[in-house]
């Protein structure tokens, strides 16, 4: 059996470290060895647990490209073998275009592409835009694999 090429919000927290309020991707739209690209209305939810009083901030739509990423190396790993155990350990050259996501109308598209990585990190540039194509947020990120930090930090995290 291969990795689906869409999911649902219920499948995609089946694969992540994310759930509950906190799996904040809704679908999979597609995705390849190279890239993924998702969809998702969460950033304008009142319940949103990123949101503060002054809304949701720009910078959040790190996370949900983080989100992205960890679904990615989900679906890239070999079947019947668990993931890497990774954790965001850097956004550079992220660009803001708006100050909050929450006013943004409707979908997010949130997408990542793998630039170069190995077993133990992997280099993403990443976009999150609006449903018009408006880009809202981009930039690159390093995700770092296999380390007792993201070990400790995937066996905290509970289990859907």
């Amino acid at each position: 059996m291969t990795a689906p090429q869409t999911l649902d919000r219920a499948g995609i927290a089946l694969r992540i470290p994310h759930s509950g309020s906190m799996c904040l991707l809704e679908r999979l739209e597609g995705w390849d060895t190279e890239s993924i690209r998702c969809t998702t209305t969460t950033h304008a939810l009142a319940d949103n647990p990123l949101r503060t009083e002054s809304g949701l901030l720009a910078p959040n739509a790190i996370e949900y490209a983080a989100q992205a990423m960890a679904l990615h190396g989900c679906l890239l790993a070999e079947e019947g073998s668990a993931p890497s155990a990774g954790f965001l350990a850097s956004a550079r050259n992220v660009r803001l275009a708006v100050a909050r996501l929450d006013d943004v109308a409707g979908a997010l598209q949130v997408g990542a592409r793998r630039l170069s990585g190995d077993d133990r990190q992997i280099l993403y540039e990443f976009t999150v835009a609006a449903e018009d194509g408006r880009m809202l947020a981009e930039g690159r990120a390093v995700v770092v694999l296999n380390t007792p930090l993201a070990a400790a930090a995937q066996e905290s995290t509970p289990s859907p």
